[in-house]
């Protein structure tokens, strides 16, 4: 294999989807397992769906990953620049070799001429294909229009006979009839290119070898292969992608909110599961493997494991990876992604070791900790009475009021407020009245907590609350009761 030049094109357009990064990520994986080159290239030919900060967006995703570039737009390279904006002088030259060639011409079709002909093709129950008009004019008409200054576009001249094909190296070889392709436009009226014309020549003249892409390229490949054709350039090879579908008729969307990357990132979605899922969806490594390092998805990949079939998300499935990464966090680690959702739950000041040794166990995805933890800032005092009763640790009303009334007492003389006192003095308390450990906890824990089911049981309840507002808690659970 020579060397390895691959690209990540995307289009400033917003936050990056899905299944932009996974197309990116096979990209960069391509490139390091052969040792070649991983460039980044800003697509910005469509000014209207430009969105200010994207560009942005685009380098914090890939960054934010690990997937650093070795060519692009703010590192610089041999072939740059690496915007397509910056490169717009570069293209004309190349649609009037083609033009010259004849292989493209001037169309002077102006949009209401068009859009006529648009609307004539639709009632007669076809589909609109641009006839070519503008191929028949003479060269003085040419000279005529281009003399008053008319404006026009440069299309690229399909053949009427004969097959475009292309070899793809999932979908193997793929020909269609030219009668069924249109004269694209190359250059639009404003000489900027399209971003079909833009993407060729880019990829030409950065030297890329293999190109990696969602298969709704699939379609304009075999007009692309033309255009190398035309101007006798080699080809690069092509490797186009399933989709990743929210289900089996159904792309993941903005609208359901399922497709954007930073969208799971707000959601409390580790960034090392995300990226590991995604590699997962329309990629066999071969074996039974399911959680990989990016230097492991390396060493993995191959382009014999991509699949025909289209990819299903599975947010389930992500949950679950996603916790398994959460299972394997140091406490440091924990503490610091978790930080955010503690300062929102308001228990930002608590002890954080102990947060974290009841937390990490339970939580799938850090936005879930406000929830669990909402008990702590704040004690829903109407909760039910009902909740001190609890047969397995044989408690109802009268017994909680007495096991509550017994704790109160003792923990008010207690002098040292930590979990290894509190341990000692509670599971004291119970042998000395010969009743279970769960017994006295159940009552003292539904008094701090007001709640059924918590991270964490009354000792380290009581340790993150603090005396005062631990004690407070117990008394108002006993008046309850009375």
């Amino acid at each position: 294999m020579s060397t390895v030049r691959t690209r990540f094109a995307p289009s400033p357009t917003g936050y990056m989807h899905l299944g932009n990064l996974r197309s990116a990520l096979y990209t960069y994986l391509f490139a390091r397992k052969y040792g070649g080159t991983f460039v980044l290239r800003i697509e910005d030919t469509d000014q209207n769906r430009f969105v200010e900060g994207a560009t942005e967006v685009i380098y914090r995703t890939l960054k934010g990953i690990g997937m650093t570039w070795d060519e692009g737009p703010d590192v610089g390279g041999a072939y740059g620049p690496y915007i397509q904006s910056e490169r717009k002088n570069m293209y004309l030259p190349y649609a009037e070799e083609l033009v010259k060639k004849g292989r493209a011409y001037r169309c002077f079709c102006t949009n209401e001429e068009l859009e006529q002909r648009r609307e004539e093709a639709a009632a007669r129950g076809e589909t609109f294909k641009y006839d070519k008009k503008c191929l028949h004019l003479s060269a003085d008409e040419i000279e005529k229009k281009l003399g008053t200054g008319t404006p026009y576009v440069i299309r690229q001249d399909v053949p009427t006979q004969g097959e475009a094909s292309f070899d793809d190296l999932i979908y193997g070889h793929i020909a269609v009839d030219c009668a069924d392709l249109d004269d694209q436009i190359l250059i639009k009226a404003d000489k900027m290119p399209t971003y079909n014309f833009a993407n060729v020549v880019d990829d030409h003249a950065m030297a890329i070898t293999h190109v990696i892409r969602g298969n709704e390229y699939l379609s304009s490949t075999p007009k692309y292969n033309l255009l190398y054709e035309a101007f006798g350039w080699e080809k690069p090879v092509y490797i186009h992608l399933t989709n990743i579908m929210r289900d089996a008729t159904h792309k993941l969307s903005k609208r359901d909110g399922d497709a954007y990357y930073e969208d799971y990132i707000a959601k409390g979605y580790l960034k090392e599961a995300i990226v590991n899922y995604i590699a997962l969806l329309g990629w066999n490594p071969g074996d039974e493997r399911e959680r990989f390092t990016l230097p492991e998805l390396i060493e993995a990949f191959s382009v014999e494991g991509l699949s025909k079939s289209n990819a299903i998300f599975d947010p389930n499935k992500l949950q679950w990876l996603n916790a398994q990464y959460v299972r394997d966090l140091s406490e440091a680690e924990f503490n610091a992604h978790a930080a955010p959702y503690y300062e929102l739950a308001g228990i930002s000041r608590m002890d954080k070791s102990v947060l974290c040794r009841i937390l990490q166990p339970r939580v799938e995805l850090f936005s879930q900790i406000p929830e669990m933890v909402g008990f702590l800032a704040r004690l829903d005092e109407g909760y039910d009475v009902e909740l001190f009763t609890n047969k397995k640790s044989k408690t109802d009303a009268a017994v909680s009021k007495t096991m509550l009334a017994a704790v109160l007492k003792e923990l008010t003389a207690l002098s040292a407020w930590t979990e290894e006192s509190l341990h000692v003095l509670l599971t004291g308390m119970a042998e000395a009245m010969e009743v279970k450990n769960g017994t006295l906890m159940w009552p003292v824990r539904i008094a701090l907590a007001g709640k059924q089911v918590t991270p964490g049981g009354a000792i380290e309840i009581a340790v993150l609350l603090g005396r005062e507002e631990a004690l407070r808690r117990l008394r108002f659970g006993l008046e309850k009761l009375a």
